[in-house]
């Protein structure tokens, strides 16, 4: 990346710098404009010849693109084609994307990119990020110092092992951190010069990768215990070295992994983990709209969740959170929440019990009079009618898990139950938007994880909100890049679930959503971001010089995809 960002001392104008020309200029996805670049630029930069002569606004090549991308006959084939777009003009994508962000976010995010990982051996067209093999681990500092930027501001990392819904796909699992770098652009405004997706590449057990010829990833088995533990520390310890500064972001790794890591490191680098905390904000900040259309309070509120793995993890966490900020003591708080995974109702005597899972279990005793078959193995219909939940919440990969009988029996027991099956990608949700409505005779509160159509049930249309991450880890790393925090803690994913409810608008609510349209997100952003800034603040975590003109120091840090003018430099050795 030969090129800087300016300002014109006379003019007060930026515009890039660079020390190259001709067809390099061409071949930086950064620089290039194609049909764009003006005729001083064309000029000056030694570009006539190489393009054809008709000088296009980016509106002509928003129409020429979106003509192409309409003409792929597959999601996937959408999914290739705008990644090629990214490769070769990076603005002109996000400018696409940014355009017509409810059709293209499915796209270059989930749920098609859960088929891209699935192919990604056969789909793949250029390097983009790092790959850091197991055989490299002596190695990780000269690797990471090969990026072509010295100062990333977020990296998000993953050794594929938990994909969405979708089990471990080796390097596959490269196309997540791609993918949620593309949403802290495109939904926040962090500058993609500064984004670096890695792919740490431990093996993987998936046998239908390693017997296909094509695979791109290491072909063995995948390493564990110590040995993994040791690649994973040696990581860390080298991004601390070459990027001091840098937010990591963990992405789906298997859900002990996935805990450990965020243990392990979170007081060590300035980290955190999407699937866990993530997860956690955007979940409880649709409790919290929701309690704008039952005007109820979130104190009051008893859960249920069909999946025991990291993201249940935290967002029992974050609740907990929550009712306590609401005059609750822990335990009461506790007291509200229960767990069941595929062997039922996690209880305390569960041989093998993991960690994490202890904390949400129910002793015992606690269903000793429920009206169960065994009390033994309690299923997630028999726990919905003994502990009668307002909100059940599905998080188990397991599709068809939310059936018509538990359904309906949420709504027996409450006017307006909140139905959250949130497992990705669409394949893998515990039950369609659609019937969670029909089902609850029009009055479930319904978000997904995935997009869901709206849905016309009664001569009424329902918006499906979508419970998507997006909505605030893009915000959270632009606040924490923005005050220079030292430290992300479980408060900031508090007060940005807190932000992100009161976008909520009152239309939102008519139509029964509790996440705002999409169109909307890099406003929720720019208000996560403050919240972040605010609460970092407050907990000691960055300088107060942080607030000054807080809101609009934000807004300015937020990149948007425009073509800048590009000027030739020659860059001067240091004296």
């Amino acid at each position: 990346m030969k090129f800087s960002i300016k300002v014109d001392p006379a003019t007060w104008e930026r515009y890039i710098s660079t020390p190259v020309k001709g067809k390099a200029i061409l071949m930086d996805p950064f620089t290039n404009k194609g049909t764009a670049f003006t005729a001083r630029e064309r000029d000056e930069l030694d570009l006539n010849g190489l393009l054809p002569p008709a000088i296009c606004t980016m509106e002509q090549q928003l129409q020429r693109v979106y003509e192409n991308f309409q003409a792929k006959p597959t999601l996937l084939e959408k999914f290739v084609y705008m990644t090629s777009l990214q490769d070769r003009n990076e603005t002109l994508f996000f400018r696409l994307a940014h355009e017509r962000i409810d059709e293209m976010m499915p796209i270059v995010y989930t749920p098609v990119v859960g088929e891209a990982c699935q192919k990604f051996s056969h789909i793949y067209r250029r390097g983009r990020g790092l790959y850091i093999g197991y055989d490299q681990r002596d190695q990780i500092e000269k690797v990471l110092s090969n990026y072509h930027t010295l100062h990333p501001s977020v990296i998000v990392v993953t050794d594929g092992e938990r994909i969405l819904g979708l089990g471990d796909q080796g390097a596959g699992g490269m196309g997540i951190p791609i993918g949620k770098l593309c949403l802290y652009t495109l939904c926040a405004g962090v500058s993609p010069y500064s984004t670096l997706p890695i792919m740490l590449d431990a093996g993987t057990d998936n046998e239908e990768r390693l017997k296909d010829p094509l695979y791109l990833g290491l072909r063995h088995k995948r390493i564990r215990g110590d040995a993994y533990q040791d690649f994973v520390d040696r990581f860390v310890a080298a991004v601390r070295k070459v990027y001091p500064n840098v937010l990591l972001q963990w992405e789906d790794f298997l859900k002990e992994n996935a805990i450990r890591q965020l243990d392990r490191f979170r007081d060590q680098i300035l980290s955190f983990n999407d699937d866990i905390q993530g997860t956690a904000a955007v979940v409880v900040a649709g409790i919290y709209g929701a309690m704008r259309i039952t005007k109820q309070s979130i104190r009051d509120q008893r859960l249920v969740f069909a999946g025991a793995g990291a993201s249940t993890h935290g967002i029992a966490g974050l609740f907990v959170s929550a009712l306590v900020d609401e005059g609750l003591s822990e335990e009461e708080a506790r007291s509200r929440i229960w767990t069941c995974d595929t062997k039922g109702l996690v209880l305390t005597d569960r041989p093998g019990l993991e960690g994490f899972k202890a904390i949400y279990a129910r002793g015992p005793g606690s269903v000793a009079s429920w009206n169960c078959k065994d009390r033994a193995r309690v299923t997630l219909e028999e726990t919905v009618a003994n502990a009668r939940p307002t909100i059940l919440i599905g998080v188990s990969a397991t599709p068809g898990n939310f059936t018509e009988s538990i359904v309906k029996r949420m709504a027996e027991m409450n006017e307006r139950p909140l139905v959250f099956p949130l497992s990705n990608p669409t394949s893998k949700v515990e039950c369609s938007a659609e019937d969670a409505i029909r089902w609850s005779d029009g009055r479930a509160i319904v978000a997904t994880g995935s997009p869901f159509a709206p849905v016309t049930y009664g001569g009424r249309t329902y918006r499906i909100g979508q419970c998507n991450n997006s909505f605030i880890f893009p915000g959270v790393g632009l606040g924490v890049c923005v005050a220079r925090a030292r430290h992300i803690s479980d408060g900031m994913f508090l007060d940005s679930a807190k932000a992100l409810a009161e976008h909520v608008t009152q239309e939102d609510i008519a139509e029964s959503a509790v996440f705002p349209q999409l169109t909307k997100i890099r406003d929720c952003s720019h208000s996560v971001a403050c919240a972040v800034i605010r609460r970092a603040v407050k907990e000691g975590h960055a300088d107060e010089s942080a607030l000054l003109g807080l809101e609009e120091t934000v807004r300015r840090a937020m990149w948007f995809p425009e073509y800048l003018p590009i000027r030739y430099e020659p860059w001067q050795p240091m004296a």
